[in-house]
């Protein structure tokens, strides 16, 4: 009976025995593998793990570069970045910065618009207004990219809107008015270019579709629509030169509020610019493109200097004719004094 039951105990350890025996060999058979490689699968295999995945074989360089190259941004460019240029495509309907952002506390003239006028019926004021020779004036200025093409052409799209007003803010004895504000929407086409000329490189071409007004009711509403070119080049040295030119949109003589408007404000402005540093010079052109009494147009200049940070000194000197839309008409000279913010460069 002893026998028997030792015999049947004997009988059931055989299998553990067994499955000890072979995991004993199998544990040797790893132990005799010299390939460090195949030694760790053996030991993965014999405890169960899964062998790892094969490592994903290295990209193909061509496949993985973009489907589109694009060139790299210019770092000495002036206009590639306000008017992306050189290939980048920006976010769509960002504001961006567009003609210079600026408050100048202090602005003195020779002469004083007070009988502000025009040669259309009912645009004569009866009252001589009661105005201050130091006013202030600020001007925003914004853009925003509407498409980067048009039509599959290497056009973009464009929308401005600039607004610059006088601030009779001095003038006590007549509640501090504000005496002139104009706003100037416009719709721009732009087209890159890199032409190397002499000296400079055409960079890019645009044409727009201008509005301007002073948004004023009888006697004193001004106002004109426009198709304006141009053109824009610059230089290694960091100078910017613009030439654009207009075509006044006619209006009916009942609706005209200056007729003469484009023979005292030009038919064609050159802005060149210079800039180092902290600072920058402008000086910017306008004329009527005539001779002899209607040969009229203005000159201004800007001078921008570092004050602290991004904020920056201005100095502002305009003498000729359209310092603003009601006054048109007026030749005088002005000079100002202030601080911008955004947009000299």
């Amino acid at each position: 009976m002893r026998l028997a039951l030792l015999t049947s105990c004997a009988l059931l350890m055989m299998p553990a025995w067994a499955g000890a025996q072979t995991t004993q060999d199998s544990a040797a058979d790893c132990v005799a593998m010299a390939e460090p490689a195949a030694r760790l699968a053996c030991y993965d295999r014999l405890h169960g793990r899964a062998e790892p995945p094969p490592a994903p074989a290295p990209a193909d360089a061509a496949s993985a570069a973009p489907l589109i190259a694009r060139p790299p941004a210019d770092d000495d460019s002036k206009l590639g970045p306000r008017w992306d240029l050189d290939g980048q495509r920006g976010t769509l309907f960002t504001p961006r910065a567009y003609k210079p952002v600026y408050l100048l506390p202090a602005t003195w003239t020779d002469r004083v618009n007070r009988e502000p006028g025009s040669p259309s019926p009912q645009h004569e004021v009866n009252t001589p207004l009661v105005l201050k020779s130091i006013e202030a004036k600020y001007q925003i200025s914004l853009k925003s990219k509407f498409a980067h093409s048009l039509g599959g052409l290497p056009v973009s799209v464009w929308g401005g809107y600039t607004q610059s007003s006088r601030w009779q803010v001095y003038n006590g004895a007549d509640s501090r008015p504000f005496r002139e504000t104009n706003y100037e929407p416009e719709l721009m086409l732009v087209t890159p270019l890199k032409l190397e000329l002499p000296g400079w490189t055409l960079r890019m071409a645009s044409l727009a579709l201008n509005h301007q007004s002073n948004g004023r009711a009888l006697p004193l509403s001004r106002s004109w629509n426009r198709v304006i070119g141009g053109v824009a080049l610059e230089r290694e040295d960091d100078w910017v030169a613009e030439l654009r030119a207009w075509k006044r949109i006619r209006e009916d003589a009942d609706d005209d509020d200056n007729p003469d408007i484009a023979d005292h404000v030009g038919r064609a402005e050159l802005r060149v610019a210079r800039y180092w540093g902290e600072h920058a010079l402008s000086l910017q052109l306008r004329h009527s493109m005539r001779s002899g009494a209607r040969s009229r147009g203005s000159a201004q200049i800007d001078y921008v200097f570092p004050l602290a940070g991004a904020l920056h000194g201005q100095l502002q000197l305009f003498s000729g004719y359209g310092e603003s839309l009601i006054d048109y008409n007026l030749r005088q000279t002005k000079a100002g004094l202030g601080v911008t913010i955004a947009g000299w460069r």
